[in-house]
Parts: C-alpha cells; structure tokens; sequence
C-alpha cells in the first residue's frame, strides 16, 4: 500500500502583536497616587497586552516607586519608547509638584531616571494631560477633569496641551480648594451624596470661565457619578490615561 502522506500542521494562529507593525511600540506608564498602571501599545496605539497595576508604594518617593515600576513592567513586552503620565508639574522630564506623592518630587528628573532603568527614549507629560490625548477630538477649547486621589485637570485648544494647569489647587471656596472639594479624602469625609454636589459644583464653576466646547472627566472615582451631567460634558473610560501615552510621540515614524 502506498504510503499516507502526512497532514502539514495547521498554521499557528498569529497573536495581536504579531499581526500588527510590530515598531515602534509605545511603553504607558500611569503614576497615580494610588495605583501604578502600565501597558503596552502598538505603532496605532492600540493595547497589545493586558493593563498591569500595582499600588502605589508607601511613602511613595521617588526610589520607591521607580523600584516598584520596574517590577510592574517586567511581564510586559518588548517596547521601544516610553510615556510617563505624573501627577503634578512636570518641565522637561522634570517633576516640579507632587502633591499627592512626596515631596522628594520636587526637582526629580524622572525622564532621565526612566531611560537609565528602561535604556529606551522617554516623555513624561502631566497625567491629566496624558489621558486628555486619549480622548479630546483636537476642536475648539476641551478640558479634562480626573477624579482620583486628588483632582487633575487640563485644558486644550485645537488639540494642543496648554501644560500644567493646576486648577485643583486653587481656591473654591474660602480657603478650601477645588482638591478639597472632590479628591478622594473629601470623598471619604462627606460621603459619595455629597460628594457628587461637590463634582457638580465643580462644573458649574469651570463652565462660564474657560466656556468648553466639551469637558471630559476621568479617573478613578468618575464611576461613582450619580447626576445627570451638563450636554458638553462626558464620563471617559481610566484606560485613557494610559491609551493617551501614544500621541507624546506624535509623527514619529512607523516601522514594519
């Protein structure tokens, strides 16, 4: 009898990652001040694996959570490219504020810090702007609110960052800032009823003075929103924070 040839094996399916322009890939990074969130995106800036977290460590200096950081990105994969969204004011790669972290912040070079750990090219950008990147159309005035341990803020005009607007930090009401009104310890304090008065105070307020096109609002704590929200204005998915990571090297070229 003839002898059977042997079936070829059927090809092995192809992961996202490698169906897709595997260069350059964007490493985001989110420093918050209480998580660590990082992903890995393709040259589209789509997720090419799943989001890792970690808390933040206590007290959160800049050692500690750069160690903690490593250790977050270890099972992610390859990447050629870093973006750091921080919160607080950040001048070239250098982290002036750190209100919600430690004051060891203040005149850190993190960008400089990030490519002696990843050896790879780094931009840090606040994170309220990072995760407004992930989300704004790039028409008219857009603003970005956060809502997690603190309050993050950043405003946009025809798509580009006006940097480090720290609204939270200015005062509201008498000596209370915007902070006091929304972050996570007035959350705690007043309960989520009167918290989300607050919120909503907050948005009444910043309408007549920066009259936005559109308002986004975002982090963590945007998922306990229980009012009806002014027409311009829209409850975004947190993943923003990191999605937005991919338009800090806007233009760069693609590599098949």
């Amino acid at each position: 009898m003839p002898k059977q040839a042997t079936p070829e094996p059927s090809p092995r399916k192809k992961t996202a990652r490698e169906t897709r322009a595997t260069k350059p890939r964007t490493l985001a990074i989110d420093i918050g001040g209480s998580g660590l969130k990082a992903l890995v995106l393709d040259p589209q800036g789509k997720a090419l694996d799943e989001r890792q977290r970690v808390k933040t460590p206590r007290p959160a200096t800049p050692k500690s959570v750069l160690s903690a950081l490593e250790k977050l990105i270890q099972p992610l994969g390859g990447f050629e490219r870093v973006s750091v969204g921080f919160p607080g004011v950040v001048e070239e790669g250098v982290t002036r504020t750190a209100p919600n972290l430690h004051p060891d912040w203040a005149g850190f070079d993190l960008e400089g810090a990030l490519h002696k750990l990843t050896r790879r090219p780094v931009r840090v950008l606040n994170d309220a702007g990072v995760q407004g990147f992930g989300v704004i159309e790039g028409r008219g005035v857009e603003m970005v609110l956060t809502l997690g341990t603190g309050m993050g803020c950043a405003l946009y005009v025809d798509g580009k960052y006006v940097p480090n607007l720290e609204l939270a930090h200015h005062p509201l009401q008498g000596k209370k800032t915007y902070e006091d009104y929304v972050g996570q310890a007035a959350l705690e304090r007043v309960g989520k009823k009167k918290w989300n008065k607050h919120v909503r105070k907050v948005l009444d307020q910043i309408q007549p003075i920066w009259n936005p096109r559109k308002i986004y609002v975002g982090g963590g704590n945007a998922r306990l929103l229980d009012f009806t929200l002014p027409k311009n204005t829209t409850v975004t998915d947190n993943v923003a924070g990191l999605l937005g990571g991919f338009a800090l090297w806007k233009n760069e070229p693609v590599q098949q």
